[in-house]
C-alpha cells in the first residue's frame, strides 16, 4: 500500500517524518497522515515523492514491485559489478 511504501522509503533513507516533510515542502503532519493512511498525497505530490526517492510512481502505488537503480554515468565495468552484487543478494 502507498502509506507503507512511503514509510519504508523514508525509513530506508534514515529520515524522520520532519526531515521528509522539509524536503518535500509539506508539514510533518502531512507526512504522518500519508503514512497512517488518513489521506493520500495529490498526484503532483506523488510524483514529487517518487522523484525524491528515485522510484517509479508504479512502485509507490504497488502496481509494479520492480525497483530500479540509476546507473547513468557509470562505466560498463561498474554496472557489471552492481549486477553481480544484486545477483549475489538474490542468490543467483
Amino acid at each position: 500500500m502507498l502509506n507503507d511504501n512511503i514509510k519504508q522509503l523514508r525509513q530506508s533513507h534514515n529520515m524522520t517524518q520532519t526531515e521528509l516533510a522539509e524536503r518535500l515542502g509539506v508539514s510533518k503532519q502531512c507526512v504522518s497522515n500519508w503514512e497512517n493512511d488518513y489521506i493520500q498525497p495529490s498526484i503532483e505530490m506523488l510524483i514529487k515523492i517518487a522523484l525524491f526517492f528515485k522510484v517509479s510512481t508504479d512502485l509507490l502505488l504497488d502496481l509494479d514491485n520492480k525497483a530500479t537503480i540509476d546507473v547513468t554515468g557509470l562505466s560498463v565495468t561498474e554496472i557489471a559489478h552492481i549486477r553481480q552484487i544484486v545477483d549475489d543478494l538474490l542468490g543467483r
